[in-house]
């Protein structure tokens, strides 16, 4: 368990791009990871996590999850007592990632294929909730897999939300403006 800043030093972003890619896995860009997808830019998934302020212990959903990338980063910072449950609607990429994972010896990231409802409600409520992808609107269904005083960041159209929720029925948001991420799906 640890910091953002020491789980991406410990984590190489290299393992989970594409072969052909590798050379370029240091540079601050999106990378192309296949299906019409990416893995986001270095320096938004740390402003990201920060955002998330994950713990040691608690229990996250990554929605989008992709190559894995921000399945990782997020076990090694809630570390073995926490949970990563990692959800994709693309199901090679929910092997991609879950490969990725068990080469690096992960055990604390379930991956699971996405079905028509945002997120996993079977397995919340969440402590903390990522998504990697852009919706057009705020899924109301990611909110109520929240627990009180959990944390939503989910970009929506050009902004990244940082939300808090406060009871079962209020939440604060804080608008990040002045982001491009693929399309939730």
């Amino acid at each position: 368990m640890g910091t953002v800043k020491e789980a991406f030093e410990k984590v190489n972003r290299r393992d989970f791009v594409p072969k052909y890619l590798q050379d370029k896995a240091g540079l601050d860009l999106p990378l192309p990871i296949g299906f019409g997808q990416t893995i986001s830019q270095p320096s938004t998934v740390c402003q990201m996590l920060q955002w998330l302020d994950a713990e040691p212990g608690e229990k996250v959903l990554d929605v989008g999850s992709g190559s894995g990338w921000t399945a990782t980063l997020l076990s090694y910072i809630v570390g073995p007592k926490g949970k990563v449950f990692a959800v994709e609607r693309i199901p090679e990429l929910v092997r991609f990632g879950r490969d990725n994972c068990e080469k690096l010896g992960i055990k604390n990231a379930q991956f699971f294929q996405s079905s028509k409802t945002y997120g996993l409600p079977d397995h919340s409520p969440f402590d903390r909730i990522l998504v990697s992808a852009s919706a057009k609107t705020l899924p109301d269904e990611l909110i109520t897999q929240l627990k009180i005083n959990g944390k939503l960041v989910i970009p929506v159209k050009y902004n990244i939300l940082e939300i808090e929720k406060t009871s079962n029925k209020d939440y604060s948001t804080i608008v990040h403006p002045g982001f491009i991420f693929v399309p939730l799906i």
